[in-house]
């Protein structure tokens, strides 16, 4: 063989050794893809993804599904630049940094933890949103999260405390109980009336200066509901405050007589509040693509989302823009009769 030959050879070979490896090469980025879609008046393993005890319930039939990001990558597990590369080229996929999903201020486990949070607080404001809707009564319940080790709650109050008044005011929301303390001065004594167990206690706690001046007691609330009935949630392994909408949907569908869907199956997405107000979401590219392979053929999009929905909207998928948990039950109802006339995603 030549000199020129193996020259070449050689070189080639190292032109693919070094591909090989780059394609190999651990990248800061995650792929969103998507994920599975779940029917929240159906079952998952044979157990109804909504259950209510203690209150009459009524038959429903069609679809009230809620759909669902999946990823791969992370800092924990990060991606190759082949599966990147895939990714881009793959118009249902999303490649995003990474910080995206996971912020360098927080770690993977934090992450994950927080979207088990975000998904159990969802389940509540969605229960509370559908019994606004119905006119069903219920009451909200101030508890205590977690105290900061070293700042003055801690020790004094205990997770799980109910705040029911401050400084003898009755407490209506957490962010009451935040601006009674941050109108103290530091050093100021503040009285938490508080149900702990069985017990009713009054705690006094002197208050601190916190970042930025504002006056603290160094703990971390949480607003409960106390409602009249039960109602179980269960959808497995899914995370995040995005079903929000779809949870109401289906109570407010197990709750009523007659079929809120009439049959059809209907997908969406959407935050929502006690009040019943839809806010936006993540991913909903891959939410849309997911409702059209479930067979959807109607999609409830927060309003905010419509813009970026109506760029990657599947074919043959009906946008819907959801502003209010009653816009959307009047929606269905609309829907139901075979009326046209519904609120639409348009571009602005």
């Amino acid at each position: 063989m030549s000199r020129r030959a193996l020259t070449l050879l050689v070189a080639g070979f190292m032109v693919l050794a070094l591909g090989v490896v780059g394609a190999l090469m651990k990248v800061p980025y995650v792929v969103l893809s998507p994920g599975p879609t779940e029917n929240t008046i159906g079952e998952v393993d044979k157990k109804p993804v909504i259950a209510i005890t203690g209150r009459q319930v009524y038959p429903t039939d069609g679809a009230l599904s809620l759909v669902t990001v999946a990823y791969q990558g992370g800092p924990s597990s990060r991606i190759d630049l082949m599966t990147a590369l895939r990714g881009w080229l793959d118009p249902n996929v999303a490649v995003v940094p990474e910080e995206t999903i996971f912020p360098k201020s927080r770690t993977a486990k934090q992450v994950e933890e927080e979207n088990t949070v975000e998904m159990a607080n969802s389940q509540d404001n969605a229960t509370a949103a559908a019994l606004t809707e119905l006119k069903i009564p219920y009451s909200t319940v101030v508890t205590v999260l977690s105290t900061e080790k070293g700042k003055p709650a801690d020790g004094k109050v205990q997770k799980g405390d109910e705040i029911n008044a401050i400084d003898g005011k009755k407490v209506t929301d957490v962010d009451m109980v935040r601006e009674t303390v941050r109108a103290l001065k530091p050093g100021a004594d503040v009285v938490f009336d508080v149900t702990r167990g069985e017990k009713k206690l009054d705690v006094t706690v002197k208050t601190t200066s916190g970042d930025k001046g504002a006056t603290m007691v160094g703990m971390t609330m949480q607003a409960k509901y106390k409602f009249p009935f039960k109602v179980s949630i269960s959808v497995g392994d899914v995370g995040g405050p995005s079903a929000g909408l779809m949870f109401s949907l289906g109570i407010v569908d197990k709750l009523t007589p007659g079929s809120l869907t009439g049959g059809k199956s209907i997908a969406g997405t959407g935050t929502i509040t006690p009040e019943g107000e839809v806010g936006a979401i993540g991913g909903i590219a891959q939410k849309m693509v997911g409702a059209k392979k479930a067979g959807a053929t109607v999609f409830l999009t927060p309003a905010d989302n419509c813009a970026e929905a109506l760029k990657a909207a599947p074919d043959g998928l009906r946008l819907v823009k959801a502003e209010t948990l009653h816009d959307m039950v009047t929606t269905l109802d609309s829907l139901r009769q075979g009326k046209t006339d519904l609120p639409a995603c348009t571009p602005s």
